[in-house]
C-alpha cells in the first residue's frame, strides 16, 4: 500500500499510532528543514520493539548558519548534515536515546565550491538503525549474555548487530542491557537465547 505524504507529518497521510513494525529512509533526512519532527513521527508510528533504519550524512562539526539552503551544498547533499553530537541529541529528543551504526564511510567533497564553504569540516556516510525501546542513554552492565541461534535467513553463521557487535552463532557474548534489549524484545528476539535480566547492576558497560 502507498500513501502520500510528508515524513514530518505522518498522520495527514493516514499513518496510526503503534501501527509499523520497521521503518526504512534513504537520505531523506538530510534534506529536512525539521529533522526533529521526523524523528519524532516516527517514533510515534512504529510498534513497540520495531525498527528505525536509516542512511544519513553526518558531520563532525557544526556548519556555519546559513547553508541549509545553499544550492552548492544541496546539490552536493551535505547541506542538511547535522554535527554528530548533535544528531545524538536530535534522537534523545525525540525517544530514541540510543542508536547504532552499521557502517560509515568518508563522503569527499567532490562539489565545487563546497570545501570553501564547510571550512575544515569533514562527514561520513552511515547506515543506521536504532528501535522503538525503553533503553538507557549510556550502556550499562546488568550481566546479560546473549547467544545467537544461527537461524536469521541470510545470517547462517553471524549476525552483525552493528558495526562492532557481531554475534556468532552458538557463541555466548557478554552485552549491555540496551543490546540485550535490542536483539531480545524486537524482530530478532526468536533468533536468540538471552541469560540473566536487570535485576542485579554491575555499573557501566563498554560497548566500544
Amino acid at each position: 500500500e502507498f500513501r502520500m505524504g510528508c515524513p514530518e507529518d505522518l498522520r495527514s497521510a493516514g499513518v496510526a499510532d503503534d501501527s509499523i513494525d520497521v521503518v526504512v529512509t534513504n537520505e531523506i533526512l538530510n534534506v529536512s528543514l525539521d529533522k526533529r519532527a521526523v524523528f519524532s513521527e516516527i517514533f510515534r508510528v512504529l510498534k513497540q520493539g520495531g525498527e528505525f533504519c536509516f542512511t544519513t550524512v553526518i558531520a563532525d562539526r557544526r556548519l556555519p548558519a546559513g547553508l541549509a539552503d545553499d544550492s552548492c551544498l544541496l546539490r552536493a547533499g551535505f547541506a542538511g548534515a547535522l554535527y554528530c553530537e548533535d544528531f545524538r541529541r536530535v534522537l534523545r529528543d525525540s525517544g530514541w536515546h540510543d542508536y547504532r551504526t552499521i557502517s560509515r564511510q568518508p563522503v569527499p567533497l567532490r562539489t565545487p565550491g563546497a570545501a570553501g564553504k564547510v571550512g575544515l569540516a569533514t562527514f561520513t556516510f552511515r547506515v543506521v538503525r536504532t528501535f522503538k525501546l525503553p533503553l538507557e542513554d549510556i550502556c550499562e552492565d546488568y550481566g546479560q549474555v546473549a547467544v545467537y541461534k544461527g537461524t536469521m535467513p541470510g545470517f547462517p553463521h553471524a549476525f552483525p548487530l552493528d558495526d562492532h557487535h557481531l554475534f556468532i552463532k552458538d557463541k555466548p557474548m557478554l552485552v549491555c542491557g540496551n543490546s540485550c534489549a535490542m536483539v531480545q524484545e524486537t524482530r530478532f528476539g526468536k533468533h536468540f537465547a538471552v541469560l540473566g535480566d536487570k535485576s542485579v547492576h554491575y555499573g557501566p558497560f563498554d560497548c566500544s
